[in-house]
């Protein structure tokens, strides 16, 4: 059956439900009788899946869009799931959400769902960030936890992340196993969505204050926030979750002067202000970079709606602020954690594969373990999962402006990171230096890494398609040069080998299957590719390093390294 036909099935099977409200049905009507048949197959032509950040989706009426019957056929399968998976048990599950359009009418339905289903629900009053839901999930000794939200996509989207017992996002086998008890429902009749109202409670405001205090525990170099507690610092919610919870805890750890950016601090989906509510963008940061220029800021940090990643932002040597990638805060973050780090010993970091290797190299001299995994940090948290008991974990982090220091959350978390970046500040402040100063000195000691991101976003069912083609012609049809250097190594993790280009030589990668590719150059440059798991785009990350041999050579050897990685995107796309 073509696209447009299976399309069309699916449609008149939603028409049909008793189950359906009959404003839905009129949008149905309306997208049936359309004669561009584009957004009914948008609309309907696949079942909406959980990807590397769970369910989302652009808001609608239709099987590929979040809405109330997307949302509470997914509750329900997780409820038949967890109702298998813990028998002759109470089961309890968090829920939060974050500001956009209908995430408070999205969790309420949620939450509906889970109690007809004899489930237990501790339900946010108020919106709040993601890692809260992650700790919150552990410190009531829930058996899962659910989000709404879309984090960083624009306004028209929303989501919806599901947690297991250990506060970490769905990882194989119950991510899967979740969509095949998703999928066991063919009739919206099967969803319980007539709530128990005694079965829902309020989260207690307990929970963030036991999570206020996990941070405290962690944050290195308290002497130096005593003594530079009044350094200006600029923060920006970008109207989402953050603004209840990031000032809060900078004011508990002694910052005194936390200056927030008015036009963005009230929590609002339209998101105003700004084209797109990421912080990786730099139109998202443009007021909060105006405010630390007109206060001469030490810091600027703004997070995405869902308050689980931050932008960066800090001055030159010319009181010029700039804005820093991923990978470059990572980077910065982890030098200082690891710096400060007393006991080395069976101590582990941990990263995604298409994050910077600076840390791989960081970690290795200092003396800590690096580990790395799949993107997405739900991987991370496996990981974390696994070396319970024998490793002790220190942080993990991801190009995509997610960080996570300590393990009582086991999700990025740009609250605490806000703190430790904060912290950061008034340490090299304090040292008479500043994180500009404490960048190139990393780089002078580690060596120089650069890193370039390219986003190709192809929409719909046809994009969708297209996407797959390219990745199978990278897969079989590998590069030999990329910006004029040879190609010596694929790393193909959908089909676990890495192949030596040059010999032909093959070696399992021992890695969970995924639909990445990398390859390496001579000279050690690494080019990543991968679907979105999240987005219609595919992503092309390109890494180019070499030494820094003085910090006076910094801005020379920057443009040089600029160079090769615009040299390297324009041969990937040309």
């Amino acid at each position: 059956m073509d696209l447009l036909n299976q399309s069309k099935a699916k449609a008149e099977k939603w028409l049909s439900s008793s189950v359906i409200d009959q404003s839905y049905k009129e949008k149905i009507k309306k997208l049936l009788s359309d004669p561009n048949p584009k957004n009914l197959i948008d609309s309907f032509y696949k079942e909406l899946e959980f990807g590397t950040g769970g369910l989302r989706g652009i808001m609608g009426v239709g099987a590929n869009c979040i809405n109330k019957y997307t949302i509470g056929t997914a509750t329900q399968g997780l409820s038949n799931y967890l109702i298998k998976n813990f028998p002759s048990m109470e089961i309890k599950v968090a829920i939060a959400y974050d500001s956009r359009n209908n995430s408070r009418a999205l969790a309420q339905i949620t939450a509906d769902v889970f109690s007809a289903n004899g489930i237990t629900v501790y339900l946010f009053p108020e919106l709040r960030p993601t890692p809260l839901l992650s700790f919150a999930i552990r410190n009531l000794n829930c058996q899962s936890g659910v989000v709404i939200t879309a984090s960083h996509n624009p306004k028209e989207y929303n989501g919806y992340k599901a947690y297991w017992t250990d506060g970490a996002q769905l990882v194989p086998p119950h991510d899967k196993n979740v969509i095949t008890e998703v999928n066991k429902i063919t009739d919206f009749n099967q969803v319980k969505f007539t709530a128990d109202p005694s079965k829902i409670k309020s989260v207690s405001p307990a929970v963030e204050e036991a999570y206020y205090q996990e941070v405290e525990k962690l944050i290195p170099k308290k002497e130096s926030i005593k003594k530079q507690s009044k350094i200006p610092l600029v923060y920006s919610s970008i109207h989402g979750a953050g603004i209840t919870m990031v000032p809060e805890c900078l004011k508990r750890l002694g910052f005194e002067n936390v200056n927030v950016v008015e036009e963005q601090r009230e929590p609002n989906g339209n998101f105003p202000t700004v084209q797109s509510p990421n912080p990786e963008e730099q139109s998202a940061m443009e007021l909060a970079l105006k405010l630390a220029k007109n206060l001469n800021a030490e810091l600027v940090m703004a997070t995405d709606p869902d308050t689980d990643r931050v932008g960066i932002g800090i001055k030159n040597d010319k009181d010029q602020f700039f804005l820093l990638n991923g990978n470059q805060a990572f980077s910065l973050m982890m030098w200082f954690v690891l710096k400060n780090l007393s006991a080395k010993k069976g101590s582990y970091v941990a990263k995604t594969i298409v994050t910077t290797e600076l840390v791989d190299s960081m970690a290795k001299q200092i003396g800590v373990t690096c580990y790395n995994t799949l993107t997405g940090f739900k991987y991370i948290a496996e990981l974390m999962r696994e070396k319970e008991g024998k490793e002790k974990f220190i942080a993990a982090g991801e190009e995509s402006y997610g960080y996570m220091v300590g393990d009582f959350v086991r999700d990025k978390d740009a609250v605490s990171a806000c703190a430790f970046f904060a912290a950061m500040a008034a340490a090299a402040k304090d040292g008479g230096e500043s994180l500009y100063q404490w960048l190139v000195q990393m780089y002078v000691e580690f060596g120089f890494y650069k890193e370039g991101l390219i986003n190709l976003v192809r929409k719909g069912a046809e994009g969708e398609q297209q996407i797959k083609d390219m990745m199978k012609g990278f897969r079989e049809s590998p590069p030999a040069t990329i910006a004029g250097e040879r190609v010596i190594r694929k790393m193909d993790y959908k089909s676990s080998e890495e192949t030596n280009l040059i010999t032909g030589e093959k070696i399992k990668i021992n890695q969970s299957v995924a639909d990445v590719l990398q390859f390496y150059t001579e000279s050690g440059n690494k080019i990543s590719v991968r679907p979105s798991g999240t987005e219609p785009k595919i992503k092309f990350y390109v890494s180019v390093n070499t030494k820094l041999t003085s910090a006076s050579d910094y801005e020379a050897v920057s443009k040089q390294l600029d160079s090769k990685i615009k040299a390297i995107e324009k041969d990937l796309v040309q």
